[in-house]
């Protein structure tokens, strides 16, 4: 049904523009309300007929997820909107933000629900077992596998961290009425009312799916590592250009779909002619917005690729790193050759777990460097820029 709608409703656009973005969040947001809107009236009546706590809760988790629906529908609307002079990468975060939101009002729940469930642990009710209730459950678990498969499956489409937020909240709903369903149906069995303890079990994973979701987007706000294959996709497009001799510094800023923005050094000859260069970086930045939706800004570092005195203290370089720490590496090499001492200028990349200080990993380096002059390191000390 659903890919039904968004067929009609985006026929001949874009599927990836915000506008289809805006247009898919608004048909599942709108799906969700009326979902979640018809489970809460048949849990809450069924609940409050047969005295269930767990299932009353049940049924106003839905009322909530219903207004995180209408939540959802609006942060889309706002996320479509264009840059402006305020944000001028764009609304596509708010997706995110609402993603947050959704998983605090997760957490909140949970921690009532469990409060709820240890009052009922401690003062059960006398069990109420009706084929209504089970008819009900049933409903709500076929309802709610429903919208997490179709969540699931349009965040991956459209790569939506608050779709995928709903779809969490869905299969924890899922996981949570299940419960449920095995409290109603065993407790006559055993003549004990497995109502709180359910309610327990419950409220523990919509807490573990909240705690992840939480996770998941605090990270997307402060700024992770992007996908390593994104990072091998764009230095092989960089590479494949003659010209250049290395890249390094990749530094990638995501602010959601059709929002990701990135920064690379690439090494070009120093003696190659600048508006040669300038014409190489001017393409390579087309094709890599081409291919890989990016707008990508190159800084060029100039270095002597066929200098006899450069390449040999180079190498030099390149094998007392080698035998110190294979996961070392170095880059804008060059050097400032004079009568009595040389001097050796390089970035030198550690990870960021390095503990030792500057002078340490200077004093460590020098001890491997062996040359017949004297040589004085000048180092910059780098960390592996792959992403923010």
């Amino acid at each position: 049904m659903i890919q039904w709608l968004i067929r009609r409703y985006t026929k001949g656009q874009d599927p990836t523009s915000a506008h289809t973005r805006d247009i898919v969040g608004r048909i599942s947001g709108s799906l969700g309300i009326f979902f979640n809107i018809f489970l809460f009236v048949i849990k809450f009546g069924i609940g409050t007929i047969v005295h269930s706590i767990s299932i009353q809760a049940d049924g106003i988790n839905n009322l909530t997820d219903a207004g995180s629906s209408i939540v959802s529908v609006i942060s889309f609307h706002f996320a479509n909107k264009p840059a402006d002079q305020e944000h001028p990468f764009g609304h596509q975060r708010t997706e995110t933000l609402t993603s947050f939101v959704i998983a605090l009002f997760l957490c909140v729940l949970g921690i009532r629900m469990m409060e709820e469930s240890i009052l009922k642990i401690q003062h059960p009710n006398a069990i109420d077992f009706r084929w209504i209730t089970i008819l009900v459950l049933v409903i709500s678990i076929c309802v709610k596998g429903y919208m997490y498969f179709y969540n699931m499956d349009l965040s991956k489409t459209y790569h939506s961290s608050l779709l995928k937020a709903v779809a969490m909240d869905a299969i924890s709903d899922l996981f949570g009425t299940s419960a449920v369903l095995l409290s109603t149906c065993i407790s006559p069995l055993l003549h004990v009312n497995l109502d709180g303890y359910m309610g327990v079990i419950v409220s523990v994973l919509i807490m573990y799916n909240a705690f992840q979701l939480i996770k998941e987007t605090v990270n997307d706000l402060i700024g992770k590592a992007p996908d390593p294959e994104t990072i091998k996709a764009l230095k092989t497009i960089l590479m494949e250009d003659d010209k250049i001799f290395g890249v390094h510094d990749v530094m990638i800023h995501d602010y959601g779909p059709g929002q990701v923005f990135a920064s690379a050094h690439v090494e070009v000859d120093a003696e190659d002619n600048i508006l040669d260069i300038h014409d190489t970086i001017d393409n390579l930045e087309h094709i890599v917005k081409d291919q890989l939706q990016m707008e990508l800004v190159l800084h060029m570092d100039p270095v002597k690729i066929n200098d006899p005195l450069t390449n040999q203290y180079r190498l030099v370089v390149k094998n007392a790193i080698k035998e110190i720490d294979e996961g070392w590496t170095f880059h804008d090499f060059r050097i400032v050759d004079g009568p009595t001492h040389t001097n050796l200028v390089f970035d030198l990349v550690v990870p960021f777990n390095e503990k030792r200080s500057k002078a340490e990993l200077t004093q460590i380096l020098e001890a491997h460097i062996k040359t017949h002059k004297k040589v004085y390191l000048v180092i910059t000390i780098d960390h592996p820029m792959t992403g923010a």
